[in-house]
């Protein structure tokens, strides 16, 4: 049996999520398909065709499926889940928005946020914040799994060459309706994509100091800016900047922490960053237990001279 990918796009575009997700699907054993559900979404569909180790691209285009309403995309994928032994989701607020609706469609219990695939019917993922990995076996037919992406390495963008299947997209459930969305402009690298990220804790003290202090050092590294969910709460930074258990799940080359104590919450969502340098005048701080590299000092004076030499 196959594999389905359910793809993120923009419907002109694939999302990085969906690379990591087909990566785990190839796992699974057999061949994988994409879903591209949109609407005018031809040149997405084109780009998951693209994508190394995929073999065949179902396009369902429709007015219902601009938006990516939750109710429409998972009865788009029950109509063609008969035909797959898993249905993959990126573990993304929309993965995490479609997956619980399809599992209960299809009466089987979901598999959420694996992080490795052990076989066909076995799986890892994060329990207690991280601090334990369960593995589970589903005895299902149909196996609905959610993916954490930081789990696995991208499948490539580029260098496959699957056929693009148009098949006939569901009607459109009327159970919600798309009213209008606000997206934060950000000329940074978006947090859950990058390979650098400059992130402050509570310690800053103020949303100006955040910027003073941190924004040089970001500036220097090409990073991403984010926070804790302590400074988030403070109105230090935006919401769209938490890292953590409640927050964004990153796993960049590089994870500078300043003023962040170490929280479980916060440490669950970066200790799989490949590189951690802590910046802390707490020596008990839990940080320091994950960090790579650790500085015992008053991050008002250590970041400045940080962003000197470099």
């Amino acid at each position: 049996m196959a594999a389905l990918v359910i793809a993120e796009h923009d419907n002109n575009s694939i999302k990085g999520a969906t690379l990591n997700t087909v990566t785990a699907a190839l796992a699974c054993g057999g061949d994988v398909h994409v879903l591209v559900a949109g609407h005018g979404a031809a040149a997405a569909a084109q780009a998951a065709a693209q994508i190394a180790g995929v073999a065949k691209v179902l396009h369902a285009d429709a007015p219902g499926f601009e938006h990516g309403l939750a109710e429409n995309v998972a009865s788009q994928v029950l109509a063609v889940a008969s035909g797959y032994s898993h249905l993959l989701f990126p573990a993304t607020a929309s993965g995490k928005n479609v997956a619980p609706r399809l599992a209960a469609l299809l009466d089987v219990a979901q598999i959420s946020d694996a992080s490795k695939v052990l076989g066909a019917d076995t799986f890892e993922r994060p329990i207690y914040a991280g601090n334990a990995i369960a593995t589970v076996q589903s005895l299902d037919a149909t196996k609905v799994i959610t993916v954490r992406t930081t789990g696995f390495d991208p499948a490539a963008a580029s260098g496959g060459s699957a056929a693009v299947e148009s098949i006939a997209p569901v009607a459109d459930a009327g159970a919600s309706k798309f009213l209008g969305n606000e997206i934060a402009k950000n000329d940074r690298p978006e947090l859950t994509a990058a390979k650098i990220i400059v992130s402050g804790g509570r310690a800053l003290g103020s949303s100006d100091k955040f910027a003073e202090v941190l924004t040089p050092l970001a500036d220097k590294l090409g990073a991403a800016l984010g926070a804790s969910r302590a400074a988030v709460d403070a109105g230090y930074a935006p919401n769209d900047w938490q890292v953590g258990q409640t927050g964004k799940i990153v796993a960049p080359q590089l994870y500078i922490a300043a003023g962040i104590s170490g929280a479980i919450q916060h440490l669950a969502g970066m200790k799989d960053s490949k590189v951690i340098v802590a910046i802390n005048k707490d020596a008990e701080a839990p940080i320091f237990s994950v960090a790579d590299y650790g500085l015992e000092a008053d991050l008002f004076e250590a970041v400045p001279e940080l962003v000197k030499q470099l």
